[in-house]
């Protein structure tokens, strides 16, 4: 375990140390579970965000995208189900007076109890080597067995006493399973409570005539209340999608694992429109889909899997997370759900307007069920800036800190190095700059030994070092050096720009969806 927070420790470190994410307003001791991010941090968000639209919009002709306000007219979070069922289940710890969700609680006693699967499953890996069937071990060794029937037969209960707002049953859990404070180690706990999650603020010049206002928790409303203008103006024919990025607000009671929780954070979601009755392939459809997205960008099958929803939302008939490994286990990164007809059909009830869509094929009108797609851009940056920081043991013994990004969505494409301070070198450093930077983002560096600039780039996750020398002013030639394989070759000058668009340019990496 204190590994995995050792790794996790890194992680944080690194953000910071390489101008990816502050905590935000530090110089005031910053604020919980908000975050800033840099001017790195700043480029690579973006980066992933155009890799997202593009895929989703740009590639699909029955997608378009829109930008909602953040501020919405109250009874949509009435119509949405936000104002009495957008809450989590609280505890509180007596002795150390620290807030939990009851819910987090109980999945980490039973990620404890995965790790001692995960530690057996390596123990018999060792033992048994090459012969070691993974699949055979874990549905017939006694000890994993007896692991799993508990954490699958606990997490049963917690759902089922969440679905029927048990919370007393909740509260008899924790008691039952000893799960004590992380603090301070109390088992002294209040009863569970439901809190609700969303913001309020008010919209308005005095205080008599001010409206109460929530800031949104989430993206997915702006879409539904847009349904008919973006239907009848762009004469979109079902099923299409209408897609959003864009920040969403959350008043966590925890919120923690750096900015995997955060209370100010950005979705990118997608919502599609589809016949009733077509739900289940669509479901299917849309699933692997977003794996292909996720899985184009090289990160490992491995890291992800799928998991479908115990409990679910009182709005689905089906439910299911992508996860992926994060340094603290797996955890969701993405949400797929079957949203029925709920949303529009509430929209339409509480706005007595018709939400529908005339069908010219079946010469009827009806409202459309909604498939959607939704990630947290956030979540999604974390995990692959986590699984990008490595460190590597090097032939000379020594060790490199490498952030692996994938090249489409590192901040800087290319750095251009001069060999020396000196002999007109910079001139043309800074001439190949000056060509390149209207394509990629680049970077210039002349300080220090050309080593020790190479290790920076390759800590800062830049794929590619351009390094000029004086072979350079006699032929035109420079090194290009690749921050993978840390593999050197020697290229004319003016092919530069072809090899860096074939590693770094978005269409070279969408065409293997």
């Amino acid at each position: 375990m204190a590994n995995h927070e050792e790794v996790f420790k890194k992680v944080i470190s690194h953000a910071k140390e390489y101008g990816y994410i502050f905590q935000s307003s530090e110089i005031y001791d910053g604020l919980s579970a908000v975050y800033d991010y840099g001017q790195n941090g700043a480029e690579l968000k973006k980066n992933i965000r155009e890799y997202w639209w593009q895929a989703m919009v740009q590639l699909n002709d029955n997608i378009v995208g829109i930008d909602a306000a953040i501020f919405m007219h109250p009874t949509t979070w009435k119509a949405s189900g936000h104002v009495d069922a957008f809450n989590d289940p609280m505890i509180d710890n007596k002795d150390s007076k620290k807030r939990y969700r009851a819910d987090v609680l109980v999945e980490d006693y039973v990620a404890k109890i995965e790790a001692k699967i995960d530690k057996e499953v390596t123990k018999a890996a060792k033992r048994f080597g090459d012969a070691f069937d993974k699949a055979q071990f874990v549905s017939t060794n006694p000890r994993v067995v007896g692991y799993q029937e508990k954490a699958d037969g606990i997490l049963k209960r917690l759902g089922k006493s969440l679905e029927n707002e048990d919370l007393a049953d909740v509260k008899a859990l924790i008691e039952e399973l000893e799960i004590a404070c992380p603090l301070s180690g109390s088992k002294n706990w209040t009863d569970v409570k439901q809190f609700n999650l969303m913001f309020g603020t008010k919209l308005g010049s005095t205080a008599e005539s001010a409206m109460d206002l929530y800031l949104r928790p989430e993206t997915a409303q702006g879409i539904f209340v847009n349904f008919l203008n973006v239907q009848k103006t762009g004469r979109m024919k079902i099923p299409f999608g209408i897609a959003q990025t864009g920040k969403a607000f959350r008043n966590e009671i925890v919120a923690r694992q750096f900015i995997f929780r955060m209370r100010e954070f950005e979705q990118m979601e997608m919502q599609y429109f589809i016949k009733p009755g077509s739900q289940k392939e669509w479901y299917e459809t849309w699933k692997e889909k977003r794996m292909k997205w996720h899985l184009s960008l090289g990160m490992g099958p491995e890291n992800y899997r799928f998991h479908d929803h115990e409990k679910l939302a009182h709005y689905a008939d089906a439910a299911c997370d992508i996860e992926f490994k994060f340094p603290f286990g797996f955890k969701e990164l993405e949400g797929i759900h079957s949203r029925t007809d709920f949303d529009l059909g509430n929209h339409e009830e509480y706005s007595g307007k018709k939400l529908q869509y005339f069908d010219p094929e079946e010469n009827k009108s009806y409202v459309p069920y909604v498939l959607e797609t939704s990630i947290g851009l956030d979540r999604m940056f974390l995990a692959i800036f986590s699984n990008a920081l490595q460190e590597e043991q090097l032939e000379n013994n020594t060790t490199r800190t490498v952030l692996k990004l994938p090249a489409v969505l590192a901040p800087t494409k290319a750095a251009v190095l001069p060999l020396l301070k000196r002999d007109g070198l910079p001139e043309v450093a800074q001439k190949l700059v000056d060509d390149l930077k209207w394509d990629f983002n680049i970077a210039y560096d002349e300080k220090d030994a050309v080593g020790r600039r190479y290790r920076r780039q390759d800590a800062v996750g830049t794929p590619i070092c351009v390094t000029v020398d004086h072979q350079t002013l006699e032929d035109q030639t420079v090194t290009i050096r690749h921050r993978d394989t840390m593999e050197q070759q020697r290229v004319k000058m003016d092919e530069v720009k072809d090899i860096i668009a074939k590693e770094v340019e978005m269409k070279e990496w969408l065409k293997r969806i």
